[in-house]
């Protein structure tokens, strides 16, 4: 095991999915006694609701008449809090093999393994990838010269790093990157984005200031050897021209597979889990799977559906987690020992 990851993590349950039915599985769960570790392959919580649509009303949150999706990702943060949930971000899990004693392992593409009792699948559509620029030979720059993702900052110090896009990813990275970079350039198909107002302001700021420079245009070829890329050619109005840059961060968005779990080997079908209804496991006893990525008859790809599910799961974690401890069914308006895991005085 590497310096970074020097033993195994023990848990409980481990989420794969950070959106809304992952999050509100850590209450469900929290209140049986049940610790969690999350995994979500982005780097942030909150699942489709904050990547793809943040600011996007949601009008069918029972007691909300209307909530963003950031909103509820962020009150679902709140209500987790007592339950001290671990969260693993930008990372994917690649592997999930089941132990001698009916436990699970699960590596994620950063080196981290786990070992866990149930496994609860909350990944939405699939996992995110993303787009990749239509770049000829990109591939062989990839994971060296060209990322999709920042997971370790020091990959970038003292590097001419190109980022390309118009989002909160592109202008975040932006931000976070030009202090630490020996030289950075944003390049965007047009002098308009779609990022958040106040990272707009600062990026041009720092370029008035000429601490980074803004370049409307779009990249056609890609120059370097043994996966190492010395300059990129852009296309601008004014005509073709080469830009020195040894780090290249392309934000184009990102689509949805399946991912790993197509080889985990459970029943598929049209590539989401089939699970029962009682407990939403699925074909592998102690994996469950929960929200847009399950199917069963009468299934409503509906945020409230999935907290439905979470909770009926929780009941039937909690035999698996406990075998020799009965379950006593309570409720969070009267029980005390539940008002107290919530710190409710």
């Amino acid at each position: 095991m590497s310096a970074t990851h020097p033993a195994v993590i023990e848990t409980d349950a481990v989420i794969i999915g950070a959106g809304p039915c992952g999050l509100f599985a850590v209450f469900e769960l929290g209140l049986l006694d049940i610790k969690c570790h999350l995994i979500d392959i982005l780097d942030k919580v909150g699942g489709q609701c904050s990547e793809l649509y943040p600011e996007k009303p949601i009008y069918d949150i029972p007691a909300l008449p209307i909530v963003t999706g950031q909103q509820l990702t962020d009150s679902l943060m709140e209500q987790i809090k007592p339950f001290g949930a671990r969260f693993h971000l930008g990372e994917r899990v690649d592997s999930l093999a089941r132990e001698t004693d009916g436990r699970f392992r699960l590596t994620t593409d950063d080196g981290k393994v786990f070992l866990t009792k149930i496994v609860i699948i909350a990944a939405g559509g699939g996992s995110f990838t993303p787009k990749r620029p239509p770049l000829e030979g990109i591939e062989m720059y990839e994971g060296t010269s060209v990322f999709y993702a920042v997971r370790k900052m020091e990959q970038f110090r003292d590097k001419d790093v190109l980022i390309v896009g118009g989002g909160d990813s592109a202008l975040d990275w932006t931000l976070n990157l030009q202090p630490i970079a020996r030289s950075l350039t944003l390049m965007h198909r047009r002098d308009d984005f779609r990022g958040a107002p106040h990272s707009v302001e600062q990026m041009r700021g720092l370029v008035a200031t000429g601490k980074m420079k803004l370049l409307i245009g779009q990249a056609t070829h890609l120059h370097g050897a043994g996966g190492e890329l010395s300059h990129v050619t852009v296309k601008t109005k004014d005509g073709e021209s080469k830009i020195d840059c040894n780090r290249l961060l392309p934000f184009f968005g990102l689509t949805m597979k399946l991912g790993p779990v197509a080889n985990w080997g459970l029943n598929l079908n049209e590539n989401l889990i089939p699970v029962d209804t009682a407990k939403f496991e699925t074909s592998e006893a102690r994996i469950f799977a929960i929200g847009d990525i399950n199917t069963y008859p009468g299934k409503l790809k509906l945020i409230l559906s999935g907290f439905h599910e979470a909770a009926l799961m929780a009941q039937a974690a909690h035999k698996i987690v406990y075998p020799d401890k009965k379950l006593l069914f309570q409720y969070t308006t009267s029980s005390s020992s539940l008002q107290k895991k919530l710190g409710v005085k």
